[in-house]
């Protein structure tokens, strides 16, 4: 254990500061496709009884028109988020009808890119941004790409957490408390980069794929059947190299060994042409727009990254914007598979190792990234994914191969202070708990959630399409056996008729022209002093 980490858990641990985490908040953001009853995916519009998915804070889309994304509030605790996600799937399911949600981040069968429909939040000038920018996600990834579902964890620590650790800094590290909260939580993000590779191992649940995916592309995946691809020891192939990847992103590397060095590099990305895009051009033969701009990212949520700093933005602000004038405020880990195997598609169990997790990367000595190790972590994070459970697989630690079950233990030691001070706090051993069912499955692959899962795709005749749909199923009979309460259902029958009038206002209201519009929104993604 490093020296600062066992300073950090000593201050916080002491009774004057204990309170301080008792703070923080956690929010899951979980998308889900809706398919068909046979498992083929729905053709039909965002269900009216949802609301607007323009508006409405708890239910709307990703990226296409059925791919729903469901978002908790922030809460103190990850037992209450998922508490919260579960009522919203449960409302979500009382207004479906005999359509499914999809239990597997990799998409169910999937029909000719035609056929898929890009979301559609109305013809306001601020839906048409949505819109087109996802026509743009199209051109640049292809649609099928845009139709994989993930879950998404915001987490933060209490401000006053930041204080107590900034009023104990030797003297010639003294920040402003803005400057100071976010360069820790860009050191969080740091240590994230290097251990990141054994959350894919522990909760990675997607080693294969339907065939049809790929729409005909070359692959090095094995065949499992005639409708399903594979590779026998990965954990997850959506966070591989068949994910969101391509050249125009490849030299995109955000630097995150300081909050100006992350925004610099972003703010240059949504600003510098791309050739292959500006051959396409931003609007077809019937001047009809088909991207935002023919630059590296059209806004800054398509770089497709496994962590982001966050801030809540305000009317009118880009992301890049916050960040600039008020700091980092949270962090969004966007690693996690869906876990076809948790109604949900979390567990409380994840989310508990995941604190002790985020707590032991934002307390721990967190030194800049080099170009070098930059690379060996990116090496790590792709062995594990495309081939964690192989035996005798090795990581490059310190400058030496090491197998990854060492590795692993010797992760989990370190992260254990921390699950025990947050234990601590609870007078329970939930924490300590969570971590203690992680070590089996290092000493055993066929005990990780990517191994369970090949081993219910052999009780499905090899098919990911019938694995995928038997789950479904068995949510879905889940979710309609415990609808929502009557007072559950008010509440969310409120926010739907609330958002679906919000829409309806911004859809009436006077506009500009959407050229304008996308021009001034292009304009206002430069921060003070960048490029």
């Amino acid at each position: 254990m490093s020296t600062l980490l066992t300073r950090r858990l000593a201050l916080l641990a002491a009774e004057p500061h204990r309170a301080v985490l008792r703070g923080g908040l956690r929010g899951i953001e979980r998308e889900t496709l809706r398919v068909q009853p046979d498992g083929q995916l729905a053709r039909t519009p965002h269900p009216a009884g949802w609301g607007s998915a323009l508006t409405h804070p708890e239910i709307t889309t990703d990226y296409a028109e059925a791919l729903a994304e469901f978002i908790t509030p922030a809460e103190g605790d990850i037992a209450t988020t998922i508490d919260k996600l579960d009522g919203i799937h449960r409302y979500a399911y009382s207004k479906l009808g005999d359509e499914l949600l999809w239990s597997q981040s990799m998409p169910a069968a999937l029909p000719a890119e035609a056929d898929i429909a890009i979301a559609w939040y109305g013809p306001s000038n601020l839906g048409m941004l949505k819109h087109v920018y996802r026509r743009g996600l199209a051109v640049r990834y292809g649609k099928a790409m845009q139709c994989i579902a993930g879950i998404h964890y915001n987490y933060s620590l209490d401000e006053a957490l930041w204080r107590v650790l900034a009023d104990n800094e030797p003297a010639d590290r003294k920040l402003s408390r803005t400057a100071y909260q976010s360069e820790a939580y860009l050191a969080l993000i740091r240590n994230f980069r290097r251990h990141s590779w054994l959350l894919m191992y522990l909760f990675g649940t997607s080693p294969a794929l339907n065939s049809g995916f790929l729409r005909g592309k070359p692959h090095k995946l094995d065949t499992l059947s005639a409708d399903t691809l594979y590779l026998p020891f990965a954990t997850s192939l959506r966070m591989s190299d068949l994910g969101y990847q391509n050249d125009a992103q490849s030299g995109l590397r955000p630097h995150e060994n300081s909050l100006d060095s992350y925004v610099a590099t972003l703010t240059r990305a949504v600003n510098q042409p791309y050739e292959p895009y500006r051959k396409i051009g931003t609007k077809d033969a019937n001047g009809e727009w088909i991207q935002l701009s023919t630059n590296v990212i059209q806004i800054e949520n398509e770089y497709y990254s496994t962590i982001r700093p966050k801030r809540v933005i305000r009317t009118g602000e880009r992301p890049i914007q916050a960040l600039c004038n008020r700091g980092v405020q949270y962090v969004e880990v966007r690693c996690l598979d869906v876990d076809p195997f948790e109604p949900v598609g979390v567990s409380v169990t994840t989310g508990r190792f995941l604190d002790a997790f985020l707590l032991f990367c934002a307390l721990d000595d967190s030194p800049a990234i080099s170009e070098l190790e930059g690379e060996v972590l990116a090496r790590n994070f792709a062995r594990t994914v495309k081939e964690g459970r192989r035996p005798g697989l090795t990581l490059t630690v310190d400058g030496r191969e090491v197998p990854l079950r060492d590795a692993g233990e010797a992760l989990l030691a370190r992260i254990r202070p921390a699950a025990e001070l947050l234990d601590g706090l609870r007078g329970d051993t939930q924490h300590t708990d969570a971590l203690g069912q992680q070590a089996p499955k290092l000493a055993d692959p066929e005990r990780t959630p990517s191994a369970a899962v090949l081993r219910e795709l052999a009780r499905h005749g090899n098919s990911f399409a019938a694995f995928g749909l038997a789950q479904s199923e068995q949510h879905a009979a889940y979710f309609r056996a415990h609808p929502p309460t009557t007072e559950e259902a008010a509440y969310f029958d409120k926010l739907a008729q609330q958002s679906v009038a919000e829409q309806a206002e911004i859809d009436a209201a006077p506009r500009g022209s959407f050229d304008d519009y996308v021009k001034a929104y292009r304009a206002s993604n430069l921060c003070p002093n960048q490029v």
